[in-house]
């Protein structure tokens, strides 16, 4: 009995050292340090806070379909662009896609170099009139105060357009032309999924026949805490994108009064059908936590270390502590989300049709498909029916060895070089993934600092960005396209 106990505690110090061993060797650093940081471009801040104030004002909202465009925002937002960026019009040849997404093209003079493309979307969501009393500045008045510029669509995505705008403006200032040939592209209808815009721009430019080196588009960004045991911001750029999916459930039941109910009205049978998804979540992986991990890993404190090292051990452990905070559970796993729900119009009309919307966030892997195989494998229920509306697969997964990934990452440390920087998993949608068959190099980054309590203003009340962020985010564009096209002597990042 003696040998067997002390078997068993040779077994369990092997094991622990072998973990150690793993904990402390697993994570090599991975990080870019900057020999010195970045030359920042001089701003006029007044110039260019003025100019994105005006951006705020114009209104482009997008509403689900089959609503249609608004035409009259999205015109005067072009005339907007044309009015505050006359180097750019002078320079660029532009063309206008499927009458309201914008093409530039600013022509390189080394035409063996593939171009590069950056993206970001003109349209924003609309403003809940039940919450537009609780903003602290009117929605669309562009106010700046506080060292803030507010207002729907500061963040989401304005900024990326309007800084991006004037970073060009400042490059051609110079009267150098750029080397590379670059492309913007800004698409109308992002928050509804750019079928209309984003994608038609992607298949105009298959008909060109045009290949990017890379492409940039929103989606990461500067988080303070993103991982609590790792002291540093991160900077965490989207290698790849979930999917969605928009189910509505429907339960059509007689009518008649509420005096005289039926067992189930359609509302009950919808209830017990959401009842069913959210207790029947879809299953957890850690394979893209672990991408995120592996470049910022030797920053991390020993025992999450040491978790992270040893999931042939602790994989239990890692995903309950990871599903149980919100900002991380969503890239763990397709999630679940129930938004919409309808009855009738009187509350003592009992509803021929009810209706509850899901909106499920799908990880790579997986299609919108085999999710809504498996929503109806969960509820189940003969009584319930499903219409689908607005869905796409989840994107492929681009390289963090492209030169495309390694400038953006570069560029980040030259001016925040105390921020790490790491792929990640996007969980919302952009535009940038109708722009695969046109390149394997697809990523998402927008140069600015997303504390808790901003994240939170993304699509809700009270939007808006520092006007220090703000203008860092003209220096960073500046200075990757200095690095991408405006460098003759640039070599490829190492």
């Amino acid at each position: 009995m003696k040998k067997v106990i002390g078997l068993l505690v040779l077994a369990v110090i092997g094991i622990f050292l072998l973990a150690t061993y793993r904990a402390n060797t697993m994570y090599p650093d991975q990080q870019y340090y900057p020999q010195q940081h970045s030359n920042r471009v001089a701003v006029d801040q007044d110039k260019v806070v003025s100019n994105f104030s005006k951006a705020i004002q114009i209104a482009t909202i997008s509403h689900d379909y089959p609503a249609p465009v608004l035409a009259e925002p999205f015109l005067a937002f072009h005339q907007h662009l044309q009015a505050s960026f006359p180097i750019v019009h002078a320079v660029a040849s532009r063309e206008i896609i499927n009458n309201y997404s914008l093409v530039y093209k600013f022509q390189g003079t080394d035409t063996s170099l593939k171009p590069a493309l950056f993206m970001g979307h003109m349209d924003v969501v609309p403003v809940d009139q039940d919450t537009a009393d609780k903003w602290t500045h009117e929605a669309f008045a562009g106010v700046v105060d506080d060292n803030q510029i507010w207002g729907r669509g500061a963040l989401d995505d304005k900024a990326t357009v309007m800084a991006l705008m004037e970073a060009m403006e400042l490059s051609l200032a110079s009267g150098k032309p750029p080397k590379r040939t670059v492309y913007f592209a800004f698409g109308h209808d992002e928050e509804i999924g750019g079928s209309q815009g984003a994608k038609k721009v992607a298949e105009y430019f298959q008909q060109l026949g045009v290949n990017f080196e890379f492409v940039l588009d929103e989606g990461g960004a500067i988080l303070k805490g993103y991982i609590k045991t790792v002291s540093q911001p991160v900077g965490i750029i989207g290698i790849a994108e979930k999917g969605f999916i928009n189910i509505r459930l429907i339960a059509e039941r007689p009518g008649g009064h509420s005096s005289m109910p039926p067992e189930n009205t359609g509302p009950g049978i919808l209830a017990q059908a959401i009842v069913k998804l959210e207790n029947n979540k879809f299953p957890a992986t850690l394979r893209y936590t672990n991408t995120t991990f592996d470049a910022i890993g030797s920053y991390a404190d020993f025992y999450t270390r040491f978790a992270m090292a040893n999931q042939w051990l602790l994989a239990p452990v890692v995903k309950q502590q990871l599903l149980a905070n919100q900002s991380t559970a969503g890239g763990l796993r397709t999630t679940t989300a129930v938004t919409m729900m309808k009855g009738s119009s009187k509350s003592n009309i009992l509803p021929t049709k009810a209706s509850v919307v899901v909106n499920l966030r799908i990880l790579p892997g997986e299609t919108w498909k085999t999710v809504l195989a498996d929503v109806e494998r969960i509820v189940d229920d003969k009584r319930v029916t499903y219409e689908v509306f607005m869905n796409n697969d989840p994107s492929p997964v681009s390289s963090i060895e492209s030169d495309g990934y390694k400038w953006i990452a570069q560029t980040i440390r030259e001016f925040e070089p105390e921020t790490l920087v790491a792929p990640y998993l996007v969980m919302g949608g952009t535009d940038s993934k109708y722009f695969y068959p046109l390149t394997d190099s697809v990523y998402r980054f927008l140069m600015i600092k997303l504390t808790p309590d901003i994240r939170k203003t993304v699509h809700g009340i009270d939007e808006r960005i520092k006007i220090v962020d703000y203008v860092q985010g003209i220096q960073y564009f500046h200075e990757l396209l200095r690095k991408v096209s405006f460098d003759n002597e640039a070599p490829s990042p190492s």
